[in-house]
């Protein structure tokens, strides 16, 4: 089983520790999100905990494994060179310091180095929208993961700049000379992070690594299913974080049934191709499962809830946001990294002496105890949360899933971490720290120099 479609061209990919990179940095800010988060439950910090916690999360983890997935299959999927190496290793310092910076300001109630670190994150934002937009632009025509993905690159321009007025409002009054207030900027900002940003990248990839990992094509209904997607989705981000931002109901309402019909299609598109697999489940298969059936029940939540008020704070994310960050995207970002960390490890380690020498299988670099465990403690912990999103649950028992699912996480990047260890042709400490100048590793060639017209298929 191959993460490569048969059209793609593995020489394309960027040096293995770019990838890398991004996916350990991700999980430490994922470790150090879960961390924030239990201690918030516990009450032990006193600043902007919720703040934090969802930052390091969502703009940490998320994005950041975002990023480094981006820049490692773009070339791969679109048969084109990446554009730079130098930003591509550039991006994930700045963000990480931004990031990490915002989320000790938020946690300390030092508001005033909110917009300070948030500058580096916008500018980390900006140079991989720029760096892998130029290599998107290499690809013609695109398909349907590609346009996801340039839609996606479109929302990660925009989001960083709404968060920086925000920040800088901390210390600078910001709107009162704008026609938007405060409320509907964070409402517009927090809906295209993660609709627009997370989720549409999610989708996008969704439509090609499903179908890839089960042997699958769309079909019958599927087809319907996806079209209907393709145009409501974009649409309904729009209108939802536009509605927000003027502080519309009909708009957000509007906006808001057009992202549950289209999400809710696309849970159903897949879930047929989970259960018409062809291969074993592992996993990438199990975790997607997870995310298939949280992903339907959430868009049967949100839809009645955004029917009433869209604008709500309380529904932001629906009614059930660890329902929809934890129980989709988390087991998807999780289920892919099963496959995606140990595939580059592989391809770099054992590919070419495939037929030469016994090797392993991409599966075998990682340990099933250890997966199966995780999977345990992070679907307990995940259910925990959502369950507390519905009821009115007491605060040891919302502390107790959190912990659980940090547990599960925990044992995740400790099974990536060890697979690291283990079969990278490099050492942690090469995989994290490489020369910017280059953002080569050794034995590198130097960067390529784009086409001036472009690369093609």
């Amino acid at each position: 089983m191959s993460v490569v479609p048969g059209t793609g061209e593995t020489d394309r990919q960027p040096p293995m520790t770019i990838p890398l990179r991004h996916f350990l940095v991700g999980l430490g800010l994922l470790l150090a999100g879960g961390v924030v988060g239990v201690l918030d439950a516990a009450g032990v910090l006193l600043g902007l905990t919720r703040l934090a916690h969802v930052h390091l999360l969502v703009a940490g983890w998320v994005c950041v494994t975002i990023m480094g997935a981006m820049t490692q299959f773009v070339p791969v999927w679109s048969n084109v060179p990446l554009y730079s190496r130098r930003l591509a290793t550039a991006q994930l310092w700045l963000v990480t310091v931004g990031v990490g910076g915002m989320a000790v300001a938020f946690a300390t109630a030092s508001f005033h180095w909110v917009h300070a670190m948030g500058g580096f994150a916008v500018l980390g934002f900006w140079v991989f929208v720029y760096g892998l937009g130029r290599t998107l632009l290499g690809a013609r025509p695109w398909d349907v993961t590609e346009r996801h993905f340039a839609l996606a690159l479109a929302c990660f321009a925009v989001v960083p700049a709404l968060g920086f007025a925000l920040a800088m409002d901390y210390s600078v009054p910001v709107f009162p000379a704008l026609p938007v207030d405060r409320t509907g900027v964070l409402g517009a900002h927090a809906t295209l992070a993660v609709f627009g940003v997370v989720l549409t990248t999610v989708v996008g990839a969704l439509y090609q690594l499903a179908t890839m990992f089960t042997q699958t094509d769309l079909h019958g209904v599927d087809v319907s299913l996806q079209r209907v997607e393709e145009f409501a989705y974009p649409v309904g981000v729009l209108a939802l974080a536009t509605g927000r931002l003027l502080d519309s109901l009909l708009l957000a309402r509007v906006g808001g049934v057009l992202v549950v019909v289209a999400l809710g299609g696309f849970a159903l598109v897949l879930a047929r191709g989970l259960l018409e697999t062809q291969v074993e489940w592992n996993p990438m298969l199990a975790r997607y499962a997870v995310a298939a059936v949280a992903l339907g029940v959430w868009a049967l939540a949100a839809g009645r809830a955004w029917l009433v008020d869209p604008l709500a704070d309380a529904t932001l994310f629906g009614p059930a946001p660890h329902l929809l960050l934890f129980g989709v995207v988390g087991f998807v970002v999780v289920g892919t990294l099963y496959h995606v960390v140990p595939f580059v490890l592989w391809v770099h380690r054992y590919s070419d002496r495939l037929g030469f020498e016994p090797v392993p299988m991409v599966d075998d670099l990682y340990d099933d105890r250890v997966a199966t465990a995780d999977l345990a403690a992070t679907l307990v912990g995940a259910i925990g949360l959502a369950v507390a999103d519905f009821l009115t649950l007491p605060p040891s028992v919302t502390g107790l899933a959190g912990a659980l699912a940090t547990l599960g996480f925990g044992l995740f990047a400790a099974n990536m971490l060890v697979a690291v260890r283990e079969h990278s042709p490099h050492s942690l400490r090469a995989v994290l720290v490489a020369r910017l100048e280059t953002g080569a590793e050794p034995g590198d060639a130097p960067d390529e120099t784009p086409p001036s017209n472009g690369a093609t298929r």
